[in-house]
């Protein structure tokens, strides 16, 4: 099984180590941001330090990545407003055709020589711990990863990259929650090899800790810490949900025991056609209902954290009011998709209050004084306690969600302001409607993989 494991990752090794010709290539188009960038800077009243950062700076990237991170590190006493300004006169000189993008800061993406250069200023400090801005602590990560990787360990990183690729727990955006390619790094620092860390992972019993520089000064309560060795107050592995964390650990017990390529290579199910997704509403013998509305107009790291808060909204709600979600999940394209399967249908034209025990005198007598009058049976004593049933507000969840009490539950913003312009409510069949944006989702969400 050894020589069977050694062989499918030395073939993996082969085809994300970039060439002679590819490292050239990149190599050169890195060159030129650097002196387009360092050009822009003389121009300007200030000094900066120009530095190549990611993967590509610390020779991790895997073959055919075409992404080249440059930062422009600005004096730390510069204000705000005014290194953004410097930040994108810089950039725009550098990418005269590029556009704006925003994260902490805005900063320009654009093209050199087939490459996708993002040029990002930030704030030269001291070290990672007197950050004035999230970006500042980047190119700290490459100094200290500098003279710990070396080719063969570099050769490490990418065949775990592209495995973490593979089995979809890759990538640190705000959707995916899963392996930076910074935290990926440590972990093979830490471990030595692509085997030693499946091997430890398929072991790990969460939460589970690393602090490569023994310096922590905070606590983490998350299922991965992996304490930044250049910040001492920051979890690098803090975006990484559990639900990733556990697949990777069923998949590197997989690939140990059937090592294989297919592994290592993404893959999307054959999409659900409408007579696909008709088929598994019917064999489920539930209840799916979906709210669609157009996606507002915001960077995916602001709109999934809004999809979560608003799903998890609305199935707090549809529980609450008895309709015992099974499942759900969230959809976006130009559209958006809250999804809620519920395992009941409908509930009956009256639920049942419980109130305070009888004994609880004074809760008990305003409980009792609120219904007396009331148009519900009781109030009358079941067990210890005031009991009323009275008619329920929704027997159906379709008619929660067709109503204005839908805006009572906890929605993200955005998501709020898109479903006020307006929304579908779908119910059991009405989700093959979905088919020709989301077919995939559908395959996803039916036939779930680890």
């Amino acid at each position: 099984m050894s020589d069977e494991f050694d062989t499918v990752v030395e073939r993996v090794r082969e085809r994300v180590s970039p060439d002679d010709d590819e490292r050239t290539r990149l190599q050169r188009a890195a060159s030129e941001v650097r002196r387009r960038a360092a050009d822009a800077v003389a121009t300007l009243p200030v000094t900066a330090e120009i530095v190549q950062v990611g993967s590509t700076a610390r020779g991790t990237w895997t073959a055919g990545d075409r992404d080249i991170d440059v930062f422009v590190c600005f004096p730390p006493e510069l204000d705000r407003e005014t290194l953004e300004s410097y930040g994108l006169e810089v950039g725009h000189a550098v990418l005269p055709e590029g556009r704006e993008e925003y994260a902490e800061h805005p900063y320009v993406v654009g093209e050199i020589e087939g490459y996708t250069v993002d040029l990002v200023p930030c704030y030269d400090v001291a070290d990672a711990t007197a950050i004035q801005s999230a970006v500042d602590r980047t190119p700290f990560h490459t100094r200290y990863l500098e003279s710990r990787l070396d080719d063969r360990l570099a050769g490490e990183v990418r065949v775990t990259k592209q495995f973490l690729k593979g089995v979809g727990v890759y990538g640190s955006d705000l959707r995916t929650r899963g392996f930076s390619g910074y935290l990926t790094e440590l972990l093979i620092v830490e471990y030595g090899s692509f085997r030693a860390f499946l091997e430890a992972a398929a072991d790990w019993q969460p939460p589970v800790e690393f602090d490569p520089e023994d310096h922590a000064e905070a606590t983490f309560d998350d299922p991965l810490v992996v304490v930044d060795p250049t910040d001492p107050d920051r979890n690098v592995a803090a975006v990484c949900s559990a639900r990733n964390v556990a697949r990777l650990q069923h998949y590197a017990r997989d690939l140990l025991g059937d090592p294989r390529e297919a592994l290592f290579t993404a893959s999307e199910p054959e999409p659900y056609d409408a007579a696909d997704t008709q088929a598994a509403i019917e064999r489920r013998g539930t209840t799916p209902v979906a709210l669609r509305f157009e996606t507002p107009d915001i960077v995916a790291d602001q709109l999934w954290p809004q999809l979560e808060k608003s799903l998890t909204g609305l199935t707090e709600q549809l529980e609450r009011r008895g309709f015992d979600v099974f499942r759900s999940a969230a959809f976006a394209d130009e559209r958006s998709v809250l999804l809620v399967e519920l395992a009941v249908a409908g509930r009956p034209a009256v639920e049942r209050h419980e109130g305070p025990p009888v004994h609880v005198r004074q809760h008990a007598a305003g409980f009792y004084e609120s219904y007396v009058d009331a148009d519900v049976a009781g109030p009358f004593v079941d067990g210890d306690r005031y009991v009323v049933e009275r008619e329920r507000e929704f027997t159906t969840a379709a008619d929660f969600l067709d109503s204005d009490a839908v805006f009572d539950v906890r929605l993200g913003p955005h998501i709020e302001s898109a479903l006020d312009d307006g929304y579908d409510c779908l119910v059991g069949g009405e989700l093959t409607t979905l088919v020709p944006a989301f077919g995939v989702d559908l395959a996803r969400y039916f036939d779930p993989k680890p």
